[in-house]
């Protein structure tokens, strides 16, 4: 399987991340999800899921940030147009790490895609899209660890890619 993310001169485009215009943004975070295409996915997938993560949070934080949790994202969706996360309802989405009552607990940015913000430097985004031999028993707002754990023994390939913003 693989995953394809239009990169700008090897970086994530401004527009999805901290340095997006304020109509992209909301309450001073990047709210429009960049393009994805999946080809190849092996047969037998029934659905996609995805995850995007920061690692590099960790010395920032002291936790990986969550940026995007999707789930249930029909095999013939296999390209998802840009702002999927907010114009698109065929898939579910879980909380990103702003859903956390340690960094605030907002609702209103919570449970869609939250572009990076990296205070300074290079991050690297870890984008995984799941091949899924079922629809898992999720609902809108689950955590991260609840995707993972209704995942397994239902991956029938994974696909990583990384994708690296400068703030």
């Amino acid at each position: 399987m693989k995953v394809n993310v239009p990169l700008d001169h090897g970086f994530l485009p401004d527009k999805y991340a901290k340095k997006a215009a304020p109509e992209f943004q909301l309450k001073d975070h990047p709210i429009v999800s960049f393009p994805i295409d999946i080809q190849d996915a092996p047969a037998g997938t029934q659905t996609f899921a995805l995850t995007l993560v920061d690692f590099d949070a960790i010395p920032v934080c002291g936790f990986a940030w969550i940026h995007w949790t999707a789930a249930n994202i029909p095999v013939e969706l296999n390209h998802l147009p840009e702002n999927a996360s907010r114009e698109l309802h065929d898939f579910i989405q879980g909380n990103n790490s702003a859903a956390g009552y340690l960094v605030g607990g907002d609702q209103t940015i919570s449970r869609n895609y939250l572009g990076p913000r990296p205070p300074e430097g290079v991050h690297n985004y870890t984008l995984t899209v799941y091949a899924l031999d079922t629809e898992l028993p999720l609902e809108n707002g689950y955590w991260m660890n609840e995707l993972l754990d209704a995942m397994k023994g239902h991956v029938l390939e994974k696909a990583r890619v990384e994708l690296p913003y400068e703030g």
